[in-house]
């Protein structure tokens, strides 16, 4: 079937949005009509860094109706509102024992550009485009494994959820699926982007008594403290190792870092207590640490995270579960973008405008 798509002709371009071909699904296989679809970091990282075959058509938090099966299909049929998320392949050993978000295919079948049968779906003038997340939601549809989609109650505006496929089930599932912060215990989340904002809703789901939110932007320190923070620090204006000390008597028990920046990635581990715990969820570049000071000397632990290490057929319900509650208002992180301003999208989300944008797909 032909459908309109952004596709990513080069590293480093633009969008262009073309007619090109879908494929219909093969077994085990759904069609999905995308309604929306999240705009990602890891998105403009595959655009500018080519982490992915290119040409490609990119987009990994589609949200969407059902369309069509393919032969094996028993969890979906035509019409269940779903979120795409990450591709696995539910065989291996990671998979099989609930930690899908590091099957040992993870790079493979998100980031190799065809889907598990090693096949594509799409094309373009009869030559191959690559697939994205085994889903590729910058499209009017999307052709996914049955894995990958998650079904979700049709009371939820669809529009909304597809971020729940990345982004914030990074944030909240570090947190909730991860290191499980104690009741009443300390936290501090570094990063106040969609990740850590996602982090902070579910450190209050987790009853964390103090949440301390560290970002260079004051308004989104001020709606930190809306979802959940009971202390905001701006980096740029305070010394935030002593000024975590000071608030904790002597650090805090749980981190998530999620900028990246090596100094703050130092600084999470710095401002742990004895016994804490650093979870990183931010692309780091290589960096040096004091393993004696910083990890050793203090019984101290520094994690990396992975999709929140989610399953998300479970987790994504759930998610959609506190946010029905009011416990996760995650539609606070939103603007709302027509399909054709997805350039300006990407460019609002680089300069810090919009924490997250989401694209309404029109047919």
């Amino acid at each position: 079937m032909k459908i309109k798509a952004a596709v990513t002709e080069g590293q480093g371009k633009d969008f262009s949005f073309e007619e090109v071909e879908l494929a219909a699904p093969k077994a085990n296989e759904v069609l999905v009509n995308i309604i929306a679809t999240g705009v990602c970091h890891t998105d403009a990282v595959a655009r500018d860094e080519a982490i992915a075959p290119l040409p490609a058509v990119l987009g990994h938090e589609g949200s969407g109706i059902v369309e069509e099966v393919g032969d094996g299909v028993t969890r979906l049929e035509k019409g269940d509102h779903v979120v795409l998320s990450f591709a696995h392949c539910g065989e291996c050993n990671h998979c099989l024992t609930g930690h899908p978000t590091v099957c040992e295919a993870f790079n493979e079948l998100n980031f190799g550009g065809k889907h598990d049968d090693s096949t594509h779906r799409l094309s373009k003038d009869g030559q191959p485009l690559s697939t994205f997340f085994g889903q590729s939601s910058f499209g009017t549809y999307a052709v996914a494994h049955e894995r990958n989609v998650v079904k979700v109650d049709k009371d939820v505006d669809l529009a909304l959820l597809g971020p729940l496929g990345c982004g914030i089930q990074t944030g909240a599932g570090t947190v909730l699926n991860r290191i499980k912060p104690e009741f009443g215990s300390t936290i501090a989340i570094y990063g106040a982007g969609a990740v850590g904002l996602s982090a902070v809703m579910a450190a209050k789901i987790a009853s964390c008594k103090t949440i301390i939110v560290v970002d260079l932007h004051d308004s989104r320190l001020e709606l930190a403290k809306e979802l959940g923070a009971t202390h905001t620090l701006n980096g740029s204006n305070v010394d935030v190792l002593e000024e975590i000390n000071e608030l904790t008597n002597g650090g805090t028990t749980y981190a998530v870092e999620t900028t990246g920046v090596p100094p703050v990635v130092r600084q999470s581990l710095q401002a742990l207590r004895p016994l804490g715990v650093s979870a990183i969820v931010g692309v780091t570049p290589e960096m040096d640490i004091d393993v004696h000071n910083d990890l050793m000397a203090e019984g101290k632990t520094m994690v990396g995270v992975i999709e929140g290490d989610s399953v998300p057929n479970v987790f994504i319900p759930e998610l959609v579960d506190y946010y029905k509650t009011g416990q996760f208002p995650f539609d606070k992180l939103v603007k709302f973008y027509d399909f054709e301003e997805i350039n300006e999208a990407f460019e609002d989300s680089k300069n810090g405008e919009t924490i997250k944008p989401i694209l309404r797909i029109e047919k």
